[in-house]
């Protein structure tokens, strides 16, 4: 005899041949002891391995320090601060940053062994090297220049007497000293190749800035934006909600001599970008005295604008130079578009082939069917099949011929 409880509880009681365990009652009569004892040891048994839980363990490893602590001469004078907020490292600048896709930050002093003087580094670390060119071009102030010739430092840097910018990978470092040390960027050398690294797609530094034309460009202005806060803030011309960020948008803009200004907008489909080519027209017609001149062109998923301080034949010169560059891969996936256009001619081509089938499958059944319904119908008739002695001749040999007529009887002619 069994009985359900509503108990919540988990005991084990033996007593007379009556079980008890997790709110059920079990009473056994007629058993030996040694079979009570048996049935005892196997509902334990059960009952352990239903409550037994399987453990996972799963081991995070932390990332690697985002800045080393020691790099050429200076080490580190404390612990650095380190964050994934924006907003904490620069609340001013907060929403650029996280279009640019912050993961982490950190900030640290560094003091050299021997000597005196201070440097703060902070680094930035951005999803991928697209990220890291943005905020590369938003936190370049026109004070700081370029390297001279024959130095490098990342895949791109400024200086100035006590500051240095550079990004290298997903990283953005900005660097300033208590003052200015010529042997700093050799120093700086050292400090990026203890960056974190990353390869693939991710790595790859984007196209769009390599293409603005070097002639007459002034130095520092090239700006490259992921979305409508940082356009903004880089001094954009055009109006931040119709260049559709939402669909993965690129911008650049860089200024020339004389006061023209390039804007160069990226899209991952050439449909994308004739709609907003389209848009950008209809807007710039409207408001046709905030521009200047005007050249507007677009080639595949480009739109290229030209406007301001340019002569019509400096803007057609400038714009009709930029090419996206051509690029034949093996390894590389082909666009949406080429899959799509591959699907519908690949789509054309089997419905014509599934057609022809169907045609002459249907056009043999129609033979056999007329065939041999007429071959049924002469058996039933009492004739061959496959003769058809019964026909018209017609003699056009010009004379005249008797006419034979067949005798009924013999078969013979008369």
């Amino acid at each position: 005899m069994a009985s359900l409880t509503d108990s919540r509880w988990c005991s084990l009681t033996i007593d007379m041949g009556r079980f008890h365990m997790a709110g059920f009652n079990f009473e056994f009569r007629g058993f030996h002891w040694m079979g009570r004892v048996a049935v005892a040891l196997m509902l334990m048994g059960a009952a352990a391995g239903g409550f037994a839980q399987e453990v996972k363990t799963t081991v995070v490893v932390p990332p690697a320090p985002l800045l080393p602590v020691k790099f050429g001469p200076w080490e580190q004078s404390g612990a650095p601060t380190t964050g994934n907020d924006g907003a904490q490292v620069d609340a001013a600048n907060a929403a650029a940053l996280k279009e640019f896709g912050i993961e982490r930050f950190s900030v640290a002093k560094y003091a050299p062994a021997h000597g005196a003087g201070t440097v703060e580094v902070k680094a930035l670390q951005f999803g991928d090297a697209t990220g890291a060119a943005a905020a590369f071009s938003f936190y370049r102030r026109p004070e700081l220049h370029g390297l001279s010739a024959g130095q490098k430092l990342g895949a791109n840097a400024a200086v100035t007497g006590n500051e240095a910018l550079f990004w290298s990978g997903s990283t953005v470092v900005m660097t300033r000293s208590e003052q200015g040390r010529a042997a700093l960027v050799n120093e700086l050398k050292e400090l990026e190749i203890a960056l974190p690294k990353i390869g693939g797609p991710k790595g790859s530094a984007p196209l769009l800035p390599t293409l603005v034309p070097a002639k007459g460009l002034e130095a520092g202005s090239v700006r490259y934006a992921l979305g409508p806060e940082s356009y903004k803030a880089e001094g954009g011309i055009l109006p931040p909600d119709l260049l559709a960020w939402d669909k993965s948008a690129e911008v650049v803009t860089a200024k020339y001599a004389g006061g023209g200004v390039l804007t160069l907008l990226l899209y991952p489909t050439p449909q994308i970008a004739g709609d907003r080519g389209r848009a950008i027209e209809a807007n710039i017609n409207a408001n046709r005295s905030a521009f200047g001149t005007v050249k507007l062109r677009r080639e595949g998923p480009m739109v290229l604008l030209a406007t301001g301080g340019f002569s019509a034949m400096q803007e057609k010169e400038l714009v009709e130079q930029i090419h996206l560059p051509v690029q034949v891969t093996w390894d590389k996936k082909m666009p949406l578009e080429f899959h799509a256009e591959v699907g519908k001619t690949y789509s054309l081509l089997t419905s014509i082939a599934t057609f022809c089938a169907v045609g002459a499958l249907a056009a043999v059944i129609l033979g056999l069917f007329l065939g041999g319904g007429r071959a049924a119908i002469r058996v039933l008739q009492g004739k061959p099949a496959a003769s058809e002695p019964e026909f018209l001749r017609i003699d056009l040999r010009g004379t005249a011929s008797p006419i034979h007529t067949e005798s009924p009887g013999t078969g013979q002619q008369t």
